[in-house]
């Protein structure tokens, strides 16, 4: 049977990782995998998440199955920290599960959107995260894009999107992206998520927000702001949460999917449907990340101390923003780059031509995504200025 195989190409980030890593090149820059890392490129624990550790090591007991949905515990403080104290849980209208990781997370909600109406289609932004347009149609779902990027002025094309989204039937899903938008960085402003949501309301399809990274942009509460106002338009809807990047739990793979139903009895039909799912993808989800998770969240101690350490990682990345384009003014370079300092989160869009990425690659040992996506992460005191002296000589 496997003979009748052929090999498939890496996946493109996977692949530029394992070249950097072959790279001899002293000066090499990662700017390609997804992950944050301190001034030392180092992917550290946080000090919180260690303090969790110790605790979990003390006090656990067995090994035993979690359960379909994981730790309660897990899912009641994962709700607070997506919707606050919304009334989507003051109602009881919000069933959560925990899952390994946020592409378990979408990979359950695609599953469960299937249960609900074969065939379904779900738009997705123009462009989006890779793996989006995979999972969703490996579920059967079809997949179609909406315009959301700008390339050529490096801004939004929300005028495309909002047109597009009118256009959505009320039987298909739209993947939308709470905060820091990935690979572009570029988030909807407050209003463009009232506008959005009231589209949603009026066409009745399915808001399906993806929030892989909240805490990155603004801030917990800021970055949740369209989630929640999503959450007072519709009865309906979904969310798929990682805890990959804010706790820094990458390899621990935990997160969550949190359906929405129009009432309590309706929350609790589709939660027996989404357990259906549960049990016939994984049966049932890891333990060890969700523990520290909600041992974090629930001990005022750790969680102010993990507030700390969020905002020291939010600034970083957005200071890294503002320096790398102080330092291509100074290596001489005339375009415009200040869409960089606009933009949020862990990526953003360069905005130079495959050619010179390539370029970059081949002469400098500095790696990034085709689309010259670079992960802001990868940038630090050390390289900054042979990156934007680099990113000079191809322009």
């Amino acid at each position: 049977m496997f003979g009748s195989l052929k090999a498939l190409p890496a996946d493109p980030i996977l692949g530029l990782s394992a070249k950097y890593r072959e790279d001899a090149n002293p000066q090499k820059i990662d700017l390609g995998v997804g992950v944050y890392k301190d001034e030392a490129g180092h992917t550290a624990i946080l000090d919180c998440v260690k303090q969790a550790e110790k605790y979990r090591h003390d006090n656990e007991d067995t090994k035993v199955y979690i359960g379909p949905t994981g730790s309660p515990l897990f899912n009641e403080e994962m709700a607070k920290l997506i919707f606050g104290n919304h009334n989507v849980l003051t109602a009881n209208r919000a069933r959560t599960v925990s899952t390994p990781g946020g592409t378990g997370a979408l990979r359950v909600a695609a599953e469960f959107i299937k249960s609900c109406k074969s065939g379904t289609t779900i738009w997705v932004s123009n462009p989006t995260w890779a793996n989006h347009t995979g999972l969703f149609s490996a579920s059967g779902l079809t997949v179609k894009t909406y315009p959301y990027y700008d390339y050529e002025n490096k801004q939004l094309d929300f005028d495309g999107m909002l047109a597009a989204l009118k256009e959505v039937k009320s039987d298909d899903a739209v993947l939308l992206h709470a905060c820091c938008h990935n690979p572009s960085g570029m988030d909807l402003s407050q209003e463009q998520w009232q506008q959005v949501a009231e589209v949603a309301k009026t066409n009745g399809f399915l808001p399906v927000i993806d929030m892989a990274y909240q805490g990155f942009g603004d801030g917990l509460d800021e970055d949740a702001y369209g989630l929640r106002l999503m959450a007072d338009s519709v009865e309906e809807m979904i969310v798929c949460s990682s805890c990959s990047k804010n706790f820094g739990l990458y390899r621990e793979r935990i997160g969550a999917t949190t359906i929405i139903a129009s009432s309590t009895t309706a929350a609790d039909i589709a939660s027996s449907v989404l357990l259906s799912v549960v049990r016939c993808i994984y049966s049932m989800p890891p333990a060890h990340g969700a523990a520290l998770v909600e041992t974090i969240l629930s001990s005022d101690e750790l969680r102010h101390q993990w507030y700390g350490e969020l905002k020291d990682m939010r600034d970083r990345i957005n200071g890294n923003r503002q320096l790398l384009v102080e330092k291509l003014i100074e290596s001489g370079v005339t375009r415009d780059f200040s869409h960089i300092v606009r933009q949020k989160g862990m990526f953003s869009f360069l905005g130079i031509t495959p050619e010179q990425v390539q370029q970059l690659q081949d002469e400098y040992s500095i790696y990034m995504v085709g689309s010259s996506r670079m992960s802001i992460a990868g940038i630090a005191q050390s390289n900054v200025d042979y990156l934007a002296q680099s990113i000079a000589k191809v322009l």
